[in-house]
């Protein structure tokens, strides 16, 4: 009636086939995951060239503006640091 050897065997087969369909869904989630970080790290670098040129742009058009005005730098700065200065003092 119950036939222990057949069932044996069909529990192996299952155990086969489960194994299987479990390595290739971990390979697919693997790949998958692999090309949203590859693509979220190109997202990455294009944002920190374009970062990188904004920067580069808003340095030199400061570096013309200190030259251009090299006293009225200075006294900003100076005004500045005095501000900070009574700032962190009270804190």
């Amino acid at each position: 009636m119950f036939d222990a050897g057949s069932m044996s065997d069909e529990l192996k087969a299952m155990k086969v086939d489960v194994t299987r369909l479990l390595s290739a869904a971990s390979e697919q989630m693997f790949d998958t995951s692999k090309e949203r970080a590859d693509a979220l790290a190109d997202q990455i670098k294009a944002a920190l060239a374009e970062l990188g040129e904004t920067v580069s742009e808003e340095r030199e058009q400061l570096h013309g503006l200190l030259t251009e005005r090299p006293v009225a730098s200075l006294a900003s700065a100076f005004a500045l640091g005095v501000v900070i200065g009574f700032m962190l003092r009270r804190h």
